[in-house]
């Protein structure tokens, strides 16, 4: 595929027959404000004019539309339209890095996902022992129970991934059942590699749903949310792709896109 550097200009073309606001709106069962929005926006490429100032459009608008359209379902509105706009101001490379940064944040969100499945393994596999005592466990008590340094609950509370208590006066930690299962969860997902910044979402799901239980379900809800977007990104790259190949038609035609000044007047737009 080849791609542009240059600013993409968009002429009228004698081979379409034209389409006014309404029937592009139509065609997407949008309303004809929103086509001009669109078009505003850079979604669409500008539209030719008639002589009278009424916009018309050709069947290059009606391939960017259904691309826009496509790409907004996996990609959400802000990021379709960047794609979109950045496409028409000739810069394919940088619209192809937009789709490469949403799939790589679609990754990190799988890998997120990831560990919150091996952290409920973990918490389904292992028996905590019982806490010695109802008021808690100091550091060394836990780092103990870990088999883990002082040092490494240290680290884990400096990256907030961890909040124990302190007593009054002597200011000493106190970690809580809670605390006491947190940081087993970070042991666990250390073992396996991950990044505080991928422990730390598992840890917010954990807290947020109150037990393991709801913690599954809502990974599950989540991995099922998620395939359905990857889909949907798939789709919106292969409906850029087949746009991206149409111009590059155009330009090797030495074409541009638009629709005719001539031919019926249509409404007013």
């Amino acid at each position: 595929m080849r791609t542009r550097a240059a600013l993409v200009t968009f002429t009228p073309m004698t081979s379409d027959r034209p389409l006014r606001s309404v029937d592009l709106a139509r065609l997407a069962g949008l309303s004809t404000q929103q086509i001009r929005n669109y078009e505003d926006a850079g979604v669409l490429p500008p539209a030719a004019r008639t002589a009278s100032g009424y916009r018309t459009f050709g069947d290059s608008h009606r391939r960017a539309l259904l691309t826009f359209r496509t790409l907004l379902r996996g990609h959400g509105p802000v990021t379709a339209a960047r794609i979109m706009r950045t496409v028409h101001t000739g810069d394919v490379p940088g619209a192809l890095a937009l789709v490469d940064a949403a799939h790589a944040a679609l990754h990190e969100e799988r890998v997120s996902l990831r560990a919150a499945s091996e952290a409920l393994q973990a918490l389904a596999g292992e028996q905590p022992a019982p806490l010695p005592r109802s008021g808690g466990l100091r550091i060394g008590e836990v780092a103990a129970l870990l088999g883990v340094r002082t040092s490494a609950l240290r680290v884990w509370e400096t990256a907030g991934l961890l909040t124990p208590g302190r007593e009054r006066g002597t200011r000493y930690r106190v970690y809580g059942p809670a605390d006491v299962r947190d940081a087993r969860l970070i042991h666990t997902l250390r073992r396996s590699h991950y990044l505080f910044d991928q422990i730390r979402p598992v840890l917010r799901d954990l807290r947020r749903e109150g037990s393991s239980e709801a913690l599954r379900a809502a990974v599950t809800a989540r991995g099922e949310a998620l395939t359905a977007r990857t889909r949907a990104m798939l789709e919106g790259s292969g409906r850029l792709y087949d746009y991206l190949d149409h111009l590059d038609g155009l330009s090797a035609a030495g074409t541009t896109t638009g629709s005719t000044a001539d031919g019926p007047e249509p409404s007013p737009t």
